[in-house]
């Protein structure tokens, strides 16, 4: 579902004007490689050996006490699990799960202990641990029932801050903990609004508060006040979006997002003395974050440029960029600085090359400390994507990622799918995508179509499915559908759909409203029967109700709507084959919604699969699971849409 906390990110422009033929972009990421070459296809094993890497948290210490380790998370194991990783590329595994993921929050400031995260098989149950010196994990969040985020450090080291929604399960309370003894004093009883940052002097909380999907507000706390009252800082009217990046390093200011002035998400501060507000970053598309150094000289932020994450680094105390030597083309993020901002550590991936982890001492060039990529697997196999635009059938522009199989041309026609993203209100955007890229290696071109009620695109463009999903949403993917078919290098009689969450959804819609539309669907963990979903949705989304409900439908009032749009109640009109994928501890879409589906279908005498994990729940999170579900995919593809048995894979 479209998560409110984000709404304020979905605020680009999206062209509407109607060209003859439809666009198509290259991006500047890299050049769509048109040397012919002989072609290899690996299995699902060999893209899924490929090693999964993030960094720590940008609200803790990335780095050591002594600059000298970076911490990390790695799949590698299969299982994800926190590492440290020398600025020479030396890994330290510090947990070993075999069962649950980890991941890794941040060091301590002045020791080598770790604060991590992670939950029970994948039910968003999330508590925070403390890894101790000699290697024993301590919960730091017990309760049951709870799930907890982690708030920051204060600038001192002298405290940590903890979210957690034990009190209420629609409300997450604010904990400052004392880092010696873990002993935790109650800072902020939250009355129901979404927490979003504290202040590094520990003074200061924001808040977000979504009304409905278009209109949002941002309050500050002043821990210092004898009330702790929240305060709007954001009044207005109309329909207007606000949302919290961050606050400054010398905690004098908040910097925010709204999209008052336009399309485009816009970055402003917001002076929590005098109330002073003043533009700070404006472009042709959304201001993704903004984060600052701890001294505050230097400033990070992001552009959604059509799909792409177009970082900038930039000296303040210049003015001026900072030059990153040694770094390739790429999409960067997750920039982290060392103790004494000597350094960085971030993270970059293209198209055909997954996301590695780099460090970079200011003045020297860049260093790279992972491979992420299976060696078995050699890039230039892999397909750089294009983004390309077509007139849906109203006339309105749709933009859309498309992968192109090497084997595919004119001569050689290839089956394909529509690939539907999450949300609603996602975004399919530019890439490594281990998944995308096995389809694509085995002969299926893939169109990441992102329908209107997409963000990135215009707050026009991301409220063009409000209370309307299932519509023109679905209308706009059949007609993605027909665009592939237009494409002399696609086989027209091979076009499916996939997709997961909403995607999931508008697959499963798709074959049920729109049955001669597609030949196959790939429904992975999709909302089949809206009524139940809205009526079970989290307690810890409490904050977010209103204004999912707006977007979507209140159930008490809407519940004739979410039944018309429901594939559930309708899935005697399904006639194609169906592959559905789900996690038993998936909470947001419960596994009965999948369960019956396939029931329902079955008893038409359609061809169905079915693939549960036990052990997962909205995503997949185990090495193992992920290769089967992939292998899944294409095993399933090859049956019913390819329509013959797949080559031997090497």
């Amino acid at each position: 579902m479209k998560r409110p906390m984000l709404l304020f990110a979905a605020l680009a422009s999206l062209l509407t004007g109607c060209s003859e033929k439809p666009t198509q972009v290259t991006t500047a990421m890299s050049k769509p490689d048109t040397q012919v070459i002989h072609h290899q296809t690996y299995d699902a094993e060999a893209f899924f050996q490929t090693t999964s890497y993030s960094l720590g948290s940008s609200s803790g210490y990335v780095f050591s006490v002594d600059n000298a380790k970076i911490l990390a998370t790695s799949d590698n194991s299969g299982i994800f699990n926190v590492m440290t990783i020398t600025t020479d590329g030396v890994v330290t595994p510090m947990t070993n799960s075999e069962a649950d993921a980890h991941f890794a929050v941040s060091f301590f400031p002045n020791d080598d202990r770790i604060l991590l995260s992670a939950d029970q098989g994948g039910n968003e149950l999330t508590h925070i641990y403390a890894r101790e010196l000699d290697g024993n994990l301590k919960d730091l969040t017990p309760s049951e029932n709870t799930t907890a985020m982690f708030g920051g450090w204060r600038n001192d080291g002298e405290v940590f801050y903890i979210w957690t929604n034990e009190r209420d399960p629609a409300a997450f309370d604010a904990y400052a903990y004392n880092p010696n003894d873990y002993s935790r004093e109650l800072i902020f009883e939250n009355p129901g609004f979404v927490p979003s940052t504290i202040s590094a002097d520990g003074r200061w909380i924001a808040l977000d508060r979504p009304i409905t999907s278009a209109n949002s507000d941002i309050y500050v706390v002043s821990l210092d006040s004898e009330d702790k009252a929240p305060k709007l800082i954001t009044e207005h009217q109309g329909n207007i979006a606000y949302a919290t990046y961050a606050f400054s390093a010398d905690s004098k200011q908040l910097i925010l997002a709204t999209n008052e002035f336009g399309e485009f998400n816009q970055a402003w501060t917001y002076e929590l003395e005098t109330g002073k507000k003043a533009l700070l970053i404006e472009a042709d598309w959304d201001v993704s974050y903004v984060a600052h150094s701890p001294s505050g000289r230097y400033q990070v932020h992001a552009l959604n440029v059509d799909g792409l994450t177009v970082a900038t680094l930039t000296d303040l105390t210049t003015g001026k960029e900072v030059a990153l030597p040694g770094v390739p083309e790429g999409e960067l993020g997750q920039v982290r600085f060392s103790r004494d901002e000597s350094r960085v550590a971030f993270g970059l991936n293209t198209d055909t090359s997954p996301y590695n982890l780099y460090t970079l001492a200011f003045g020297e060039s860049a260093s790279r400390l992972t491979d992420a990529l299976n060696p078995e697997i050699d890039e230039k196999h892999l397909v750089t994507a294009t983004v390309e635009r077509f007139e849906s059938f109203d006339g309105v522009v749709i933009p859309g990622i498309m992968y192109k199989p090497k084997q595919a041309s004119k001569d050689t026609p290839v089956p394909a799918v529509v690939f539907v993203h999450g949300g609603p209100g996602g975004q399919s955007t530019r890439g490594y995508s281990a998944l995308i890229q096995h389809l694509v290696n085995n002969g299926y071109g893939v169109y990441a179509a992102n329908n209107r009620g997409s963000s990135g695109y215009g707050k026009t463009f991301f409220h063009m499915d409000d209370k309307r999903h299932g519509e023109e949403d679905l209308k706009d993917i059949v007609a993605a559908g027909d665009y592939l078919r237009g494409l002399d290098w696609v086989n027209p009689q091979q076009v499916g759909v996939m997709g997961g969450s909403y995607g999931g959804y508008i697959t499963a819609a798709a074959l049920t409203f729109h049955p001669q539309a597609f030949e196959v669907g790939v429904n992975i963990f999709g909302v089949t029967n809206w009524v139940r979903t809205l009526e079970s949705i989290p307690p810890w989304w409490g904050a977010f109700r209103d204004a999912l409900y707006d977007e979507m439908g209140d159930p008490a009032t809407d519940a004739e709507r979410h039944r018309a749009i429901s594939p559930l109640f309708h899935a005697k009109k399904i006639v194609k084959p169906m592959l559905v994928v789900q996690g038993a501890n998936d909470p947001r879409v419960l596994q009965i919604e999948s369960d019956e589906l396939v029931e329902a279908v079955r008893s038409n005498g359609v061809p169905v699969e079915y693939v549960v994990f036990d052990d997962e729940g909205h995503g997949f999170l185990r090495r193992e699971n992920r290769i089967t579900a992939s292998k899944a995919y294409v095993d399933f593809l090859d049956k019913f849409l390819k329509g013959s048995e797949s080559a031997p894979k090497i």
